[in-house]
């Protein structure tokens, strides 16, 4: 039977070893010199053999046997594996080491995370992968478990069997056009008014589902999901679009947004997870440091 090794036992070994005696040994450990000769003693039990050489006299250096020689490189290799493993596991509960994976429409990864991950990460050697879609894709990632958490909006927030949602941002939906459309004299625009308008659809057009102006959608005749295209075919004057605020492009001079009063419609976004699973260690803490910024 193979003998199963202390790491406080070798650390007092290699110790004694290294400092030539028991009594610097028990003072460096903090403890008596009878509960190191223990220590050690019970140690070349395990071992089988001795590992230091019987004293003469008590005022001898304490010499390591020839097996103690050979033991004395092996102990110090477990240790520092063992060091190893602690410290790995000590980063990875402080999110400092890692890999991060999470999935974020392109509105909250544009405007929040760049801050917020800055701030979480700092100096740390954690390694994220960020990726960016539309609400759907996010919750697709997440029930493939692809990525650790999503944020994205739950459209249908009453089917949470599986997934767990906790809101964190929110925002209206407005309507979108070049700032030389008609629509943009408006300080607000109902519905009805965009009847006579080619009206691009795009991944939040959702949102209008279950709405009095849920039929704007059965008149559109464009889809386009990736955000660059949108903006651009909305700068050329293809048409005009519906988008929450947040997903708004920041700092376009070509384009209004012109907020939507009827209906009224609210977007919230959060944290979409896997119910009964837990999070690595990393990602929790992300989550737990986004829920604090947002409540600051």
């Amino acid at each position: 039977m193979l003998p199963e090794f202390k790491i406080t036992q070798l650390r007092h070994f290699v110790w004694v070893a290294e400092l030539k005696g028991f009594h610097v040994a028990a003072e460096k450990a903090h403890r008596t010199q009878p509960a190191i000769s223990l220590s050690i003693r019970d140690l070349e039990n395990k071992l089988g053999e001795a590992l230091f050489e019987k004293r003469n006299s008590r005022s001898a250096k304490t010499e390591l046997t020839p097996f103690g020689k050979q033991f004395l490189p092996r102990a110090k290799e477990l240790i520092a594996h063992h060091d190893r493993i602690a410290e790995d596991m000590a980063l990875l509960v402080e999110h400092k080491t890692g890999h991060l994976r999470l999935a974020s429409v392109p509105s909250i990864a544009s405007r929040f995370l760049p801050e917020l991950l800055m701030n979480f990460i700092g100096d740390s050697e954690l390694y994220v992968s960020v990726f960016d879609d539309n609400s759907g894709a996010v919750l697709k990632m997440v029930e493939n478990q692809q990525v650790d958490f999503g944020i994205a909006s739950l459209f249908d927030e009453h089917d949470q069997s599986e997934k767990h949602f906790t809101p964190v941002w929110e925002d209206k939906l407005g309507v979108v056009c070049p700032h030389d459309h008609p629509l943009a004299r408006h300080s607000e625009v109902h519905w009805q008014a965009l009847q006579r308008y080619r009206l691009i659809s795009n991944g939040t057009s959702r949102l209008l589902e279950g709405s009095e102006a849920e039929s704007l959608l059965a008149h559109s005749q464009y889809y386009i999901s990736n955000m660059i295209s949108l903006v651009a075919m909305l700068e050329a004057g293809f048409g005009v679009t519906t988008l929450p605020w947040y997903a708004f492009p920041q700092g376009n001079t070509r384009l209004t947004f012109i907020p939507l009063h009827t209906p009224m419609i609210t977007r919230r976004i959060g944290i979409i997870r896997l119910n009964n699973k837990s999070l690595p260690p990393p990602a929790q803490a992300l989550v737990d440091f986004i829920l604090a910024s947002r409540q600051d």
